[in-house]
Parts: structure tokens; sequence; C-alpha cells
């Protein structure tokens, strides 16, 4: 991928280095670990995510499908949404293997992360997400995911390093209309999450990052 080399240029020498240890999906998604999730109020670019040593569901997901993009998968990027107002959306960097669906994601909670290749479609990968999907209120509130964004065909290859044209493509992905996962009807039949189960999926969750709880 185009993008990558002229990403992997603007790195210093010492992160050229950790790139070099980067061997598989698995290993991006514990280099995202290895950063603090930080959900402050801006989107960095995939150099300043590493520059910065911290990222989010969004910074941090466009980062792994770069990374995944050097490792010789497709870049692409998907949405996980709720209901307006409700909480977060989530953002995925996608991977194949043998027709199947995996995916590598930066999330403040436990369960909202690395998925094995495993899955038929990318329906069935998303709705590994929903139990997990849950908010302050202690509410289910996954809703829908978007078809995925393939950034190898996006025609602005400064998003990797230029944090403004980041931005840019950060909007149109976010412009992408969702696909409902459950009906309204079953939305509103939904059980509330038991409070044994919110305490094991915030585990280690820095709650002041939290949605409905972080300063906006």
């Amino acid at each position: 991928m185009k993008t990558f080399t002229i990403f992997e240029s603007h790195l210093p020498a010492n992160l050229r280095q950790t790139l070099k240890g980067i061997r598989s999906p698995f290993d991006v998604q514990e280099y995202l670990y290895s950063m603090p999730y930080n959900a402050e109020n801006r989107d960095r670019s995939p150099l300043n995510v590493m520059l910065d040593n911290q990222c989010h569901c969004l910074d941090g997901g466009f980062l792994a499908a770069l990374l995944l993009s050097k490792l010789g998968y497709k870049p692409l990027i998907l949405d996980i949404v709720p209901d307006p107002g409700m909480d977060d959306d989530h953002v995925l960097a996608l991977y194949q293997l043998d027709g199947r669906w995996g995916a590598v994601a930066k999330s403040n909670y436990v369960q909202l992360g690395f998925r094995e290749p495993v899955y038929k479609s990318l329906r069935e990968l998303v709705m590994t997400y929903f139990e997990h999907y849950v908010s302050v209120n202690r509410e289910k509130t996954l809703r829908g995911y978007t078809r995925p964004l393939d950034l190898a065909r996006y025609p602005d290859t400064t998003w990797s390093y230029d944090e403004p044209a980041a931005n840019r493509l950060y909007k149109r992905f976010y412009m992408r209309k969702p696909i409902p996962l459950i009906t309204a009807s079953m939305a509103r039949r939904l059980s509330p999450v038991r409070e044994n189960i919110f305490k094991a999926e915030t585990l280690g969750t820095d709650m002041s990052w939290v949605f409905g709880i972080r300063e906006e």
C-alpha cells in the first residue's frame, strides 16, 4: 500500500524499529493496547498517535488499518454504532483470512477489542460485540454498523501523517449510513445489564473517559 510507505518515511528511527516487531494482527492489537486510552476532543493522525503514544477507538482504529496493510491485508475500517445520544460509536479495523473476518480495535472496555478471523460475515462479526457494548446506564446500546471503507481507495494519502487531512477522512468515514442490527421493538425488549456483568465489562476501564461521564 502506497500510503504505508509514505507514512513510514515520516516515522523517526525508533518507531520504524517498533514496526519491525509487528508481524500479525494480534501484534497490532497488542501495540494498540500498549498505549493509554485517551478520549480527549482530538482525532490524531496515525503518525501523531505513534508520536504521542496515545489514542482512542477512531484514531487507533485507523492506525491499526494502516499497520494491517503493512502485513498485506486490505486497510478496511468499519464503524459500529448506537442510537444517537446513547453511547460512543466504535471503530473496527478489519482483516480477513481464509474467507473469514476478524478485527482489531482500541477500546476503553475489556471485550470491545480483538476478534479472531473465524466469522463468515461482517454481521456475524459485529454481533459478537452486542452483549459487551454497554453504557454507563447499563443498557445494551449497539444498533448498527457501516459497510467497510477501503482506505487504499482514498486518493489523499497525506491522512497518515497530516492531522487536518486525517480529520477530513474521519469526517467522510462518519458520514456513512449504518445498517440496522435490530428493530425498534427488539431494542425496547432488551434486558438491563446486571451489575456484576457491568463490572466485568469495565474491569480496568478509565471511567473518566467514558461516554456520559467525561467532559465534552
